[in-house]
């Protein structure tokens, strides 16, 4: 290709076997030159004159799909080993390799062949927006000098081995392949490849801008079908498992279609991940784009599955591609599971991060500003901001040439798919550098802002006495936002603590003088808040001193330490316990208590609320979250402070058992079960599974009601296409008692063949 009379070709139907094909104009360009202008029909016929030849035809082409889903690391997709019409999946910046039937043996002397690439879904394609891309076949150790290639890499007989290297910046998605034979200087005859295959992202490459280094890392953060997610409080973390499946039907043109279809990126710009993870994270919530999954954080779950009851991704896309609708219910763990699917399906490195004690800043002050009456509630109607128990959002891997050519804001970037605030207009967070979250620099784009006050916020206490009066500061908490952040080790079923990537240590130089530079350039008036005064003598702490299983009682204390060593304080405080939701809402009191105590110089009061299961299993609301909290007023100061803590009770685990050794392709059984922890019966129970081998969920209803005391079993049945390492996943619900999860990791042995009358692993 390359000269304007390439634009006349002849069209060939791969199942059209003539050698003598009419030339017709087949992709008409702008040239007028006479040369270049339409020819009549004419045919191209083998002749006798010595070094003539027949124009070379394309029988057929072998896509090597086993061989390039290897080199590629595609091969767990289903796309790509389903029986019935499978798809070539490869990476951008990488050879793959092509095997092609021609009609006669190839001449590199007389006969030119390329081939012509065009995105799938481009109306008009196009070389500047690089939707259309000619490659001419090069000689082996060629290059084109272009950023694609097609290289000759062997020739025998008819059939001709090609390697193909798309562009390290190509679009992503699904091309279309066409490839032109010619005589040189003469009309062409024209294939079309009627199948089109998919281009990704490609971390394995140096020249993508997703390259990840280490073997370990992308194994983690690209083809890991299993994860863990960390939900709970600061002080109880509890790992979840969720199964990603990008690799399952369906997932892969499900990502396509929300990245294109609901999250609008342009074509040209979707070989971009900042613009790629950017549309995703809007594209994964609903409120203004219909995208996969509707957030829902009331108690009221009618018409949907509650956000507790998913183990996965793969039924909530699923359901997505098939109904083009909205995903009834997710909070902030699901949109990060999905959006974790998405991302390392399209190529893109990725995982879900926990933090506990999340800001949710509302109005970009940098500080989450409560309001507190007489009895130490804190008062709904004039809170916007918030603390959640615990957030999730997503680190995507890639470098940011936006924001700085030298890579000094590259590796993880924050995205958000939970619908929280408002960016540009759409519900959607990031992609932020997390190295600049870390230095204060909250103006870089994307909402980096944000990110740092989920991460770092000050929490302040006011009282708040009436519209005439002025407020008083309480308290002031500067170590309490941002703990714990969580992710899952790399090859290890642990938590891997990465609050140092984020932040740095509490109390230190830097970690102040980052919030001092972040606050300098918030625009809010509530940023003027940033106070450090010294408190009052006494001190208040809360003390978990059970291990507070559900179904169980438990109790609080609430030390107070005197640090005067010669003056005697009485206290009065009011004490109580209620429910909340882990997103920051209290909503039921479950014990509320008065006290009068006089704490003398350096001694330290306890104050005990004992609270048993009646008192809390009626009022339980979200996920067995509680918030502790006490105003206190010391009598002879009329010093006021406020302290409050969350805590979560712990649910039990599913035990997962295996009967015997699971052998690939062959069926294996299991068994899944619960002790009931509460001192009443189960009712209506059932799991949901998730494990290899099944295209969807499989739920098992209990036919029994659970005993106190008793346990849940379920036995079920699995078959692995696939070796190696592999994990069930399975959740419990009932009528009393919900959100309980387990999961196993285990190893799928390689299957048997007969050799020689015996049996031996495949190779």
């Amino acid at each position: 290709m390359g000269n304007c009379c390439s634009t006349f070709r002849a069209v060939f139907k791969p199942n059209d076997t003539s050698n003598n094909i009419p030339l017709t104009p087949a992709r008409a360009g702008s040239c007028k030159k006479p040369d270049c202008l339409p020819k009549p029909p004419s045919t191209v016929e083998p002749s006798d004159v010595e070094g003539q030849l027949e124009v070379l035809v394309v029988r057929s082409v072998d896509l090597c799909l086993s061989e390039n889903g290897l080199h590629h690391h595609t091969s767990q997709f289903d796309l790509m080993e389903r029986e019935k019409d499978p798809r070539l999946i490869v990476r951008r910046g990488q050879d793959f390799k092509i095997s092609i039937t021609l009609s006669r043996a190839y001449n590199a002397e007389k006969d030119a062949i390329s081939f012509i690439f065009t995105v799938v879904d481009a109306e008009k394609p196009s070389y500047g927006q690089g939707t259309f891309v000619a490659v001419p076949l090069l000689a082996k150790g060629a290059e084109s000098g272009g950023a694609w290639n097609a290289v000759l890499d062997s020739s025998n007989e008819d059939v001709i081995q090609v390697q193909i290297t798309p562009a390290a910046d190509s679009i992503i998605g699904q091309w279309k392949m066409d490839i032109d034979t010619k005589l040189k200087n003469n009309g062409a005859v024209s294939y079309s490849h009627k199948e089109p295959f998919y281009i990704l992202y490609n971390p394995w490459c140096r020249q993508d801008q997703v390259y990840m280094e280490g073997e370990d890392l992308r194994a983690e953060y690209v083809m890991a079908d299993t994860g863990l997610i960390w939900r709970g409080s600061y002080n109880r973390l509890r790992p979840c498992v969720w199964k990603y499946a990008q690799f399952e039907k369906d997932i892969l043109d499900c990502t396509l279609h929300l990245l294109s279809k609901v999250g609008n990126v342009p074509i040209s710009a979707r070989g971009d991940p900042v613009r790629s993870t950017r549309a995703l994270s809007a594209a994964v919530n609903s409120p203004d784009d219909n995208g996969a999954v509707m957030g829902n954080w009331s108690t009221d779950f009618g018409g949907g599955t509650p956000p507790t009851k998913w183990v996965g991704s793969m039924k909530i896309l699923q359901k997505f591609y098939k109904d083009k609708k909205p995903v009834k219910y997710g909070q902030c763990w699901v949109f990060a599971g999905v959006l974790t699917t998405l991302c390392r399906a399209l190529g893109i490195p990725c995982r879900p991060v926990t933090t506990f004690s999340s800001a949710h800043d509302t109005q970009n002050s940098l500080t989450v500003d409560y309001f507190i009456d007489e009895e130490g509630e804190v008062m709904e109607e004039l809170n916007s901001d918030s603390v959640w128990n615990y957030h999730l959002w997503n680190e995507a891997w890639m470098e940011r040439p936006d924001l700085y050519q030298g890579g000094e804001y590259g590796g993880w970037q924050a995205i958000d798919a939970t619908p929280q605030e408002l960016s540009d207009e759409m519900y959607r967070c990031g992609p932020a550098s997390v190295v600049a979250v870390k230095q204060g620099e909250v103006l870089r784009p994307y909402d980096g802002g944000f990110v740092f006050a989920e991460v770092n916020a000050d929490k302040v206490f006011w009282r708040y006495a009436g519209p005439t009066q002025p407020l008083k500061l309480l308290r002031k908490d500067m170590l309490g936002i941002g703990q714990f952040i969580s992710t899952k080790a790399v090859g290890k079923w642990e938590r891997e603590d990465i609050t140092s990537s984020y932040k740095y240590p509490e109390k230190s130089e830097e970690e102040r003088a980052a919030m001092l530079k972040a606050l300098r350039q918030s625009e809010s008036l509530f940023s003027r808040y940033y106070l450090n005064e010294d408190f009052n003598d006494i001190h208040f702490n809360f003390e978990l001193r059970d291990d507070i299983v559900i179904g169980s009682p438990f109790s609080v204390v609430l030390v107070m330490k005197n640090r005067s060593n010669s003056k005697d304080h009485t206290v009065t405080a009011v004490i109580r316990v209620d429910t909340v939701t882990y997103y920051g809402k209290v909503k039921d009191p479950v014990r509320k208590e008065h006290f009068e105590r006089t704490i003398k110089a350096g001694m330290v009061e306890e104050i005990r609320i004992e609270v048993s299961y009646d008192d809390y299993y009626k009022r339980l609301v979200d996920q067995c979250a509680f918030n502790i909290a006490c105003m206190a007023t010391v009598q002879d100061t009329n010093y006021e402070y406020f302290a409050q803590d969350d805590f979560r009770v712990r649910k039990p685990d599913i035990k997962i058992k295996i009967d015997g050794e699971p052998i690939q392709g062959e069926e294996f059984s299991a068994t899944a079960t619960l002790k009931n922890p509460l001192p009443i019966p189960l009712k209506k129970a059932q799991f949901m599974i998730e494990g290899p081998g099944l295209a969807s969920q499989l739920k098992i209803k209990l036919p029994q009601t659970v005993p106190v005391g008793g346990e849940a079993t379920a036995t079920f049945k699995l078959t692995s296409r696939f070796d190696g390492r592999s994990t069930i996943a399975a959740k419990f619900v009932s009528k009393e008692l919900d959100d309980v999860d387990g999961f196993l990791n285990f190893m799928v042995q390689p299957k048997k063949e007969v050799v020689n009358g015996g049996t031996g692993n495949a190779a």
